[in-house]
């Protein structure tokens, strides 16, 4: 079955969900992917600028749902290319229709400092979870 990378914002409680159930969820999670029938004029037909595309929509949405003195989260996960739908026509938007186990995840994007710019998100592995946790909410 064909997978598709996605773009998961995440808050201290989905940080905590995972953790806990070893998985993002439940379904659907509100996600960004770089789908193939994106119409939105600024995002261009090469796979790379429609990932990145997806990526930075996905840290926007993270620099929303996080709090004061927190930093931004995006999981990036590989996912069944039939569980996702878009969820808006134009942008990046998409909901995954199932739950998201950690194996799924290939990787985390943090702020290196709370409100850095995007260009400043380090990346982290799945074996570092706990690191992630503890550096995006250090009061958690």
């Amino acid at each position: 079955m064909p997978l598709v990378r996605v773009f998961v914002p995440l808050d201290r409680e989905g940080l905590a969900a995972l953790r806990r159930s070893g998985e993002l969820g439940p379904a659907p999670v509100a996600a960004h992917a770089a789908v193939a029938a994106a119409a939105r004029p600024t995002i261009g037909n090469d796979e790379e600028e429609r990932e990145y595309a997806a990526w930075s929509a996905a840290a926007d949405d993270a620099a929303s749902v996080v709090a004061q003195g927190d930093r931004r989260v995006v999981a990036s996960a590989d996912v069944d290319a039939a569980v996702v739908t878009r969820a808006d026509e134009e942008g990046t938007a998409v909901e995954v229709g199932s739950a998201v186990p950690l194996p799924r995840i290939a990787s985390f994007h943090v702020d290196e400092e709370p409100g850095s710019g995007i260009e400043d998100l380090l990346w982290y592995d799945i074996t570092e979870l706990d690191d992630v946790i503890a550096l995006a909410h250090p009061t958690a």
